[in-house]
């Protein structure tokens, strides 16, 4: 299924669990979670860290976002690193960093300015 958005044209994400993704997404701290993933994978630790959290609370969010299907672990050695799951990874790239759920759409490329003012 396809949706108009502007001049571009959108696919909406098949076989995604809608609930759990919105439960997810609809917490500031998953928001700014997701975004440092965007640019590279991140231990917990590497996480709490830069979003100033301590790592039992981003490990419990990390949760959320892993059993939504949104971010993906892997583990190096005693460390897991947490990464956007590829599948998200791949429609965001094709959909110009607009994830469509059907239900409503999340544009992760006016992410940044949306968490740098709610933090002002």
């Amino acid at each position: 299924m396809h949706r108009k958005n502007a001049a571009a044209t959108i696919t909406v994400v098949k076989n995604f669990d809608c609930i759990n993704a919105l439960r997810a997404l609809g917490e500031e701290n998953r928001l700014r979670i997701l975004h440092l993933l965007m640019e590279h994978k991140c231990s917990v630790t590497e996480l709490a860290e830069a979003l100033e959290l301590t790592a039992y609370n981003t490990s419990k969010h990390l949760r959320v976002l892993k059993d939504a299907d949104l971010v993906t672990c892997e583990k190096q050695g005693q460390q897991r690193l947490y990464r956007i799951a590829e599948g998200l990874q791949q429609h965001l790239r094709k959909n110009k960093n607009t994830l469509d759920l059907g239900c409503c759409l999340f544009r992760f490329d006016e992410l940044e300015l949306s968490l740098n003012q709610s933090s002002a």
